[in-house]
């Protein structure tokens, strides 16, 4: 009889046993899978971060073996340099004419896509067909349409207007560059606002309805208010973008003219890649990341609204 008892409480501890090894195995299965990517995380971005700031504070020559330690520097040529402090202005003015364009016709098309009923999906397919497309392609594309004798040019002509210079011209090259960023950059922004404009529940439109409030004002009191995550993220992530506009800017205009289009990404390859400079190349990076970093919590800051449903 107590042979039998013993028996019955060996096979009743056993499974309890099996299920703490069972969540023992989950829990590592778990977190090796999350370390993974951590791992992938820091060896890819945040070790070549840190190592350039170690090469900013040297004369990093590829060719030689010697890496002198300089300081500050590279970052005292850097302001001395009038290439560098031009790409910073047009950096700016990418910015500060891009994000508003590009979330202001994002969340245009957003609002008249809600608006229809039928052919919504294809529509929306059209919109983002270009952010998906080669951006190389995009940008030549462009390109030729600006071209002396481009597209853009014939039209003018048969309208009995003068032809325009267009990207060869120092004042309107900047401003096609970011034309051509928005146009392909509306898709992302319009998937983005539709996502947050179905969020917003029906019931406060009707109510403000019935209250008399007219389209705009429900597009002010109600829209804007409740789409305020979604445009701190939109205007962040392209801030982002626009802060490191280099494609276009290489294949439309490669920077000219009179390094009226040149980014300070584009800087940085011209001066890493074609005359070999890593070490000021690499204190423009850091320039570079300390922008983004203070914009971006700058726009978090002042843009971020607590909001009351």
């Amino acid at each position: 009889m107590e042979r039998a008892e013993a028996l019955h409480a060996v096979r009743s501890r056993a499974p309890q046993k099996r299920r703490l090894g069972l969540k023992k195995q989950r829990y590592v299965f778990v977190y090796t899978c999350l370390l993974l990517p951590l791992l992938f995380f820091v060896s890819i971005r945040i070790l070549p971060i840190l190592y350039s700031f170690n090469v900013g504070f040297r004369e990093w020559d590829m060719l030689s073996e010697e890496k002198p330690f300089v300081g500050l520097d590279n970052y005292a040529a850097l302001f001395q340099d009038e290439v560098f402090l031009q790409a910073l202005k047009n950096t700016l003015v990418y910015v500060l004419a891009g994000v508003p364009g590009q979330v202001a016709a994002g969340l245009a098309v957003a609002l008249l896509l809600q608006r229809i009923g039928r052919l919504r999906g294809l529509f929306r397919t059209i919109y983002f067909i270009p952010y998906v497309t080669s951006v190389v392609a995009v940008s030549w594309v462009f390109r030729w349409m600006l071209m002396k004798n481009g597209v853009v040019n014939g039209i003018l002509l048969s309208l009995g207007l003068d032809p325009q210079l267009f990207l060869g011209s120092p004042s309107q090259a900047i401003y096609l560059v970011i034309a051509a960023m928005i146009w392909q950059g509306v898709g992302f922004q319009m998937l983005i606002f539709l996502t947050g404009l179905e969020g917003i529940p029906r019931l406060y439109y009707d109510a403000a309805a019935i209250d008399g409030a007219g389209a705009w004002q429900r597009f002010v009191h109600i829209t804007l208010p409740l789409l305020n995550p979604v445009i701190v993220f939109s205007v962040v992530i392209g801030s982002i973008d626009y802060l490191q506009s280099f494609t276009q800017v290489l294949n439309m205009t490669s920077g000219g003219p009179l390094n009226s289009t040149v980014s300070i990404v584009l800087y940085i390859y011209n001066l890493a890649f074609k005359h070999f400079n890593m070490g000021q190349a690499a204190a423009a990076t850091v320039v570079l990341f300390a922008l983004i970093l203070l914009l971006s919590l700058l726009q978090l800051k002042v843009l971020s609204k607590k909001i009351e449903y």
